[in-house]
C-alpha cells in the first residue's frame, strides 16, 4: 500500500485506495487505523517491545479505540 495517495490527495479514502491498489478494502482500512496510535506505542512496537501477544492479525476485527488513553488500557491488557 502506497500510503502517499492520501497524503498527496491522489486519493479521498482508503476505500479508493483499496480499488487503485488491488486490495481489499478492509485491509487498506485496517491499516490506516493505525495512524491512530499513541506515539509511545509506536515507538514500542518499532522497538519491538510491545506485549508478546499483540499482532497485527490479532488487532483485525478488534480495533483500538481512539483515544491514547483508552489505547493504553487495551495494550497493557494485552500484557497481562
Amino acid at each position: 500500500m502506497r500510503p502517499h495517495l492520501l497524503d498527496e490527495s491522489v486519493v479521498d479514502s482508503g476505500s479508493q485506495t483499496a480499488r487503485r491498489e488491488g486490495l481489499p478494502p478492509s485491509t487498506v482500512n485496517e491499516q490506516l487505523r493505525l495512524t491512530l496510535l499513541e506515539p509511545a506505542s509506536i515507538r514500542a512496537i518499532l522497538a519491538g517491545k510491545q506485549p508478546r501477544c499483540m499482532s497485527l492479525l490479532g488487532s483485525q476485527g478488534n480495533p483500538l479505540p481512539i483515544g491514547w488513553g483508552a489505547q493504553r488500557d487495551v495494550l497493557a491488557r494485552f500484557g497481562a
